[in-house]
Protein backbone atom coordinates (compact mmCIF):
# COMPACT_ATOMS: atom_id res chain seq x y z
CA UNK A 1 0.00 0.00 0.00
CA UNK A 2 1.52 3.25 -1.18
CA UNK A 3 1.34 6.18 1.11
CA UNK A 4 1.17 9.80 -0.13
CA UNK A 5 3.46 12.51 1.04
CA UNK A 6 2.23 13.87 4.31
CA UNK A 7 0.83 17.36 4.08
CA UNK A 8 0.77 17.41 0.19
CA UNK A 9 -2.17 15.15 -0.70
CA UNK A 10 -5.42 14.21 0.99
CA UNK A 11 -5.45 10.93 2.83
CA UNK A 12 -8.08 9.29 0.68
CA UNK A 13 -6.43 10.20 -2.60
CA UNK A 14 -2.94 9.00 -1.65
CA UNK A 15 -4.04 5.33 -1.53
CA UNK A 16 -5.17 5.22 -5.19
CA UNK A 17 -2.14 4.75 -7.45
CA UNK A 18 -4.21 4.39 -10.60
CA UNK A 19 -5.47 7.99 -10.49
CA UNK A 20 -2.66 10.22 -9.51
CA UNK A 21 -3.57 13.76 -8.46
CA UNK A 22 -2.53 16.37 -11.06
CA UNK A 23 -0.31 19.16 -9.81
CA UNK A 24 -2.52 21.82 -11.37
CA UNK A 25 -5.27 20.95 -8.93
CA UNK A 26 -3.04 21.83 -6.02
CA UNK A 27 -1.85 25.18 -7.42
CA UNK A 28 -5.12 26.18 -9.09
CA UNK A 29 -6.24 28.66 -6.46
CA UNK A 30 -2.94 30.49 -6.36
CA UNK A 31 -2.58 30.71 -10.17
CA UNK A 32 -6.17 31.89 -10.51
CA UNK A 33 -5.58 34.62 -7.95
CA UNK A 34 -2.41 35.67 -9.75
CA UNK A 35 -4.22 35.84 -13.09
CA UNK A 36 -6.98 37.98 -11.58
CA UNK A 37 -4.52 40.23 -9.82
CA UNK A 38 -2.46 40.81 -12.98
CA UNK A 39 -5.04 43.03 -14.76
CA UNK A 40 -5.57 44.98 -11.53
CA UNK A 41 -1.80 45.54 -11.23
CA UNK A 42 -1.68 46.68 -14.83
CA UNK A 43 -4.61 49.03 -14.22
CA UNK A 44 -2.83 50.50 -11.20
CA UNK A 45 0.35 50.98 -13.18
CA UNK A 46 -1.55 52.81 -15.93
CA UNK A 47 -1.94 56.42 -14.77
CA UNK A 48 -3.80 59.25 -16.45
CA UNK A 49 -0.91 61.56 -15.64
CA UNK A 50 1.37 59.75 -18.07
CA UNK A 51 2.51 61.76 -21.07
CA UNK A 52 0.33 61.08 -24.11
CA UNK A 53 1.99 60.51 -27.45
CA UNK A 54 1.34 63.42 -29.82
CA UNK A 55 -0.09 61.16 -32.53
CA UNK A 56 -2.28 59.11 -30.14
CA UNK A 57 -6.00 59.80 -29.86
CA UNK A 58 -7.17 62.01 -26.98
CA UNK A 59 -10.04 59.78 -25.97
CA UNK A 60 -12.43 62.78 -25.63
CA UNK A 61 -14.11 65.14 -28.11
CA UNK A 62 -12.43 68.47 -28.90
CA UNK A 63 -14.32 71.34 -27.13
CA UNK A 64 -15.92 74.04 -29.23
CA UNK A 65 -14.33 77.46 -29.50
CA UNK A 66 -17.08 79.15 -27.48
CA UNK A 67 -16.72 76.57 -24.71
CA UNK A 68 -12.95 77.03 -24.62
CA UNK A 69 -13.33 80.81 -24.45
CA UNK A 70 -15.86 80.56 -21.64
CA UNK A 71 -13.57 78.22 -19.73
CA UNK A 72 -10.63 80.58 -20.12
CA UNK A 73 -12.81 83.51 -19.07
CA UNK A 74 -14.02 81.67 -15.98
CA UNK A 75 -10.45 80.78 -15.05
CA UNK A 76 -9.40 84.41 -15.48
CA UNK A 77 -12.30 85.60 -13.31
CA UNK A 78 -11.59 83.11 -10.56
CA UNK A 79 -7.89 83.94 -10.59
CA UNK A 80 -8.61 87.60 -9.71
CA UNK A 81 -7.83 88.25 -6.08
CA UNK A 82 -9.98 90.26 -3.71
CA UNK A 83 -7.49 93.12 -3.79
CA UNK A 84 -7.59 93.29 -7.59
CA UNK A 85 -11.39 93.20 -7.58
CA UNK A 86 -11.55 96.07 -5.06
CA UNK A 87 -9.07 98.08 -7.11
CA UNK A 88 -11.12 97.51 -10.25
CA UNK A 89 -14.31 98.62 -8.50
CA UNK A 90 -12.60 101.80 -7.28
CA UNK A 91 -11.42 102.58 -10.79
CA UNK A 92 -14.90 102.01 -12.24
CA UNK A 93 -16.46 104.19 -9.51
CA UNK A 94 -13.90 106.94 -10.17
CA UNK A 95 -14.61 106.81 -13.91
CA UNK A 96 -18.37 106.97 -13.29
CA UNK A 97 -17.98 109.97 -10.97
CA UNK A 98 -15.82 111.73 -13.55
CA UNK A 99 -18.52 111.18 -16.17
CA UNK A 100 -21.15 112.55 -13.79
CA UNK A 101 -19.01 115.61 -13.06
CA UNK A 102 -18.62 116.33 -16.75
CA UNK A 103 -22.34 115.75 -17.29
CA UNK A 104 -23.22 118.18 -14.47
CA UNK A 105 -20.99 120.78 -16.07
CA UNK A 106 -22.18 120.22 -19.64
CA UNK A 107 -25.73 118.96 -19.14
CA UNK A 108 -25.25 115.55 -20.80
CA UNK A 109 -28.39 113.59 -19.95
CA UNK A 110 -26.73 110.18 -20.30
CA UNK A 111 -24.51 110.47 -17.23
CA UNK A 112 -26.56 112.73 -14.97
CA UNK A 113 -27.58 111.43 -11.53
CA UNK A 114 -31.04 109.89 -11.30
CA UNK A 115 -32.54 112.94 -9.55
CA UNK A 116 -31.56 115.21 -12.49
CA UNK A 117 -32.57 112.97 -15.39
CA UNK A 118 -35.60 113.33 -17.57
CA UNK A 119 -37.31 116.08 -19.58
CA UNK A 120 -39.47 117.11 -16.61
CA UNK A 121 -36.48 117.85 -14.38
CA UNK A 122 -34.71 119.61 -17.25
CA UNK A 123 -37.68 121.89 -17.83
CA UNK A 124 -37.87 122.66 -14.10
CA UNK A 125 -34.19 123.65 -14.09
CA UNK A 126 -34.61 125.84 -17.15
CA UNK A 127 -37.68 127.50 -15.64
CA UNK A 128 -35.72 128.50 -12.53
CA UNK A 129 -32.57 129.50 -14.42
CA UNK A 130 -34.50 131.76 -16.82
CA UNK A 131 -35.72 134.15 -14.11
CA UNK A 132 -34.57 136.07 -11.04
CA UNK A 133 -35.42 134.39 -7.76
CA UNK A 134 -35.40 136.13 -4.39
CA UNK A 135 -34.13 133.00 -2.69
CA UNK A 136 -30.88 132.98 -4.70
CA UNK A 137 -29.86 136.26 -3.02
CA UNK A 138 -30.47 134.90 0.45
CA UNK A 139 -26.82 134.10 1.17
CA UNK A 140 -25.34 137.56 0.41
CA UNK A 141 -28.25 139.26 2.20
CA UNK A 142 -27.75 136.98 5.20
CA UNK A 143 -24.10 138.04 5.42
CA UNK A 144 -25.06 141.74 5.35
CA UNK A 145 -27.73 141.26 7.99
CA UNK A 146 -25.34 139.32 10.20
CA UNK A 147 -22.74 142.10 10.02
CA UNK A 148 -25.34 144.74 10.91
CA UNK A 149 -26.55 142.70 13.88
CA UNK A 150 -23.00 142.49 15.27
CA UNK A 151 -22.56 146.27 15.37
CA UNK A 152 -23.20 147.56 18.88
CA UNK A 153 -25.71 150.15 17.74
CA UNK A 154 -29.33 149.75 18.67
CA UNK A 155 -30.70 151.32 15.48
CA UNK A 156 -28.61 149.07 13.22
CA UNK A 157 -29.60 145.99 15.17
CA UNK A 158 -33.26 146.92 14.78
CA UNK A 159 -32.76 147.41 11.04
CA UNK A 160 -31.04 144.02 10.81
CA UNK A 161 -33.96 142.33 12.55
CA UNK A 162 -36.43 144.04 10.23
CA UNK A 163 -34.42 142.99 7.19
CA UNK A 164 -34.52 139.38 8.39
CA UNK A 165 -38.31 139.47 8.47
CA UNK A 166 -38.56 141.19 5.07
CA UNK A 167 -36.20 138.71 3.41
CA UNK A 168 -38.00 135.69 4.83
CA UNK A 169 -41.42 137.01 3.74
CA UNK A 170 -40.16 137.80 0.23
CA UNK A 171 -38.59 134.37 -0.15
CA UNK A 172 -41.78 132.62 0.97
CA UNK A 173 -44.02 134.68 -1.36
CA UNK A 174 -41.68 134.30 -4.34
CA UNK A 175 -41.37 130.54 -3.76
CA UNK A 176 -45.15 130.11 -3.58
CA UNK A 177 -45.70 132.07 -6.81
CA UNK A 178 -42.88 130.22 -8.55
CA UNK A 179 -44.25 126.85 -7.46
CA UNK A 180 -47.76 127.65 -8.71
CA UNK A 181 -46.53 128.87 -12.09
CA UNK A 182 -44.16 125.96 -12.55
CA UNK A 183 -46.83 123.43 -11.65
CA UNK A 184 -49.16 124.93 -14.24
CA UNK A 185 -46.49 124.95 -16.93
CA UNK A 186 -45.52 121.35 -16.21
CA UNK A 187 -49.15 120.22 -16.46
CA UNK A 188 -49.43 121.92 -19.86
CA UNK A 189 -46.09 120.67 -21.14
CA UNK A 190 -46.03 117.12 -19.76
CA UNK A 191 -49.64 115.99 -19.19
CA UNK A 192 -48.88 112.28 -19.56
CA UNK A 193 -45.61 112.10 -17.62
CA UNK A 194 -44.92 111.84 -13.92
CA UNK A 195 -44.27 115.26 -12.38
CA UNK A 196 -43.81 114.07 -8.82
CA UNK A 197 -41.17 116.05 -6.92
CA UNK A 198 -40.40 118.41 -9.81
CA UNK A 199 -41.68 121.55 -8.04
CA UNK A 200 -39.74 120.82 -4.85
CA UNK A 201 -36.67 120.07 -6.98
CA UNK A 202 -36.98 123.46 -8.69
CA UNK A 203 -37.50 125.38 -5.43
CA UNK A 204 -34.40 123.80 -3.91
CA UNK A 205 -32.47 124.89 -6.98
CA UNK A 206 -33.76 128.45 -6.59
CA UNK A 207 -32.09 128.65 -3.16
CA UNK A 208 -28.66 128.29 -4.78
CA UNK A 209 -26.73 131.09 -6.42
CA UNK A 210 -26.82 130.82 -10.19
CA UNK A 211 -23.09 130.24 -10.63
CA UNK A 212 -23.09 127.45 -8.03
CA UNK A 213 -25.96 125.44 -9.48
CA UNK A 214 -25.43 121.91 -10.73
CA UNK A 215 -26.16 120.93 -13.44
CA UNK A 216 -24.95 124.21 -14.90
CA UNK A 217 -27.68 126.52 -16.28
CA UNK A 218 -28.34 125.93 -19.98
CA UNK A 219 -30.55 129.02 -20.58
CA UNK A 220 -30.02 132.73 -20.07
CA UNK A 221 -32.09 134.95 -17.84
CA UNK A 222 -35.26 136.07 -19.55
CA UNK A 223 -35.08 133.22 -22.08
CA UNK A 224 -38.33 131.28 -22.24
CA UNK A 225 -37.73 127.53 -21.64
Amino acid sequence: MTTGVAGSFPTGLGSNPGHPLPLGFVFRSRSTKDEKAAPADKAQVTDSSQIRHPEAKKGRPTPKRSQAQSQRRSVANTSMTRKDAAKRQREERRAQMEKQRQALAGGDERYLPARDKGPVRRFARDFIDSRFNVAEFFLPMAVIILVLSMVQVGALQSIALLLWLVVIVLIVLDSVLTGVRLKKRLAERFPDQSRKGAVAYALMRSLQMRRLRLPKPQVKRGERP
